[in-house]
């Protein structure tokens, strides 16, 4: 693979997995078109045959894979072990969960410590789980929104690295509040991933540093002077490009 000046593509392979249309695969795919973008779209990978952003992938000239889940029906390890070795052959550097419905165990979390992030649609740590914008009109909240986070052991519990805020309207019901929030997820993930691809550049697999310091330093760099995360978003082309 050849980069923008035909040279070798150094840039993180990325694997997008997904459980369904993947509406949030095919904004990171949109984005990583471009040559300028710091991470490339290496591999998609579903745990259903039959999702529809497969299909969506194939059609954008990526690689597709399936490691069919209720074929390790109580075996979670050895479905993990099959979506490892999956990742290894396509050489993945960093992983995208793109409406994955699978919990990870603690052992796969480990091994991709620092490296798989996630969107979630609700502002972390309010709302965990399933079913968030139901739940967040039951709890009368004025703002709702997206996070993108690192993935740890726990639900929807690893240090957050970017945030997009909505209003919830009067009259909103479930369908128009997941519509608001869904806009602000397709513009927030692609930015947090290629925020987080330049600033893991100069790391080898084997020498990553912590977690904790991975999060504060992407949100160093996500974080205009103010200190607080902006939306909309700043520019991509304005932030720093050095480690914090």
């Amino acid at each position: 693979m050849t980069g923008a000046a035909g040279g070798e593509d150094r840039r993180p392979r990325v694997a997008v997995l997904i459980s369904g249309r993947g509406s949030n695969m095919a904004a990171l795919l949109e984005a990583a078109a471009d040559p300028s973008y710091p991470a490339r779209i290496a591999l998609v990978l579903s745990n259903r045959a039959g999702a529809a952003g497969l299909a969506r992938a194939e059609a954008a000239g990526i690689p597709v894979a399936v490691v069919e889940s209720r074929g390790h029906k109580g075996d979670r390890a050895g479905f993990e072990a099959a979506m490892q070795a999956v990742l290894e052959a396509h050489r993945i550097g960093m992983i995208a969960l793109a409406g994955f419905m699978r919990v990870l165990t603690e052992d796969f979390t480990r091994r991709w410590e620092g490296r798989m992030l996630n969107i979630h649609p609700s502002l972390l740590p309010a709302f965990p789980g399933l079913d968030t914008h139901a739940r967040a009109l039951a709890a009368g909240v004025r703002l709702h929104g997206c996070t993108v986070h690192l993935v740890s052991a726990g639900v929807d519990e690893g240090p957050i690295l970017a945030q997009a805020a909505v209003p919830v309207l009067p009259g909103d019901d479930e369908a128009a509040l997941a519509a608001r929030v869904l806009e602000q997820e397709h513009r927030l993930y692609p930015a947090a991933l290629a925020w987080m691809a330049r600033w893991l550049g100069g790391y080898g697999e084997g020498r990553l540093p912590a977690m904790a310091r991975i999060a504060a330093g992407a949100t160093a760099m996500l974080a205009p002077a103010t200190g607080a995360l902006a939306n909309p978003l700043p520019s991509l082309a304005a932030l720093p490009t050095e480690k914090a």
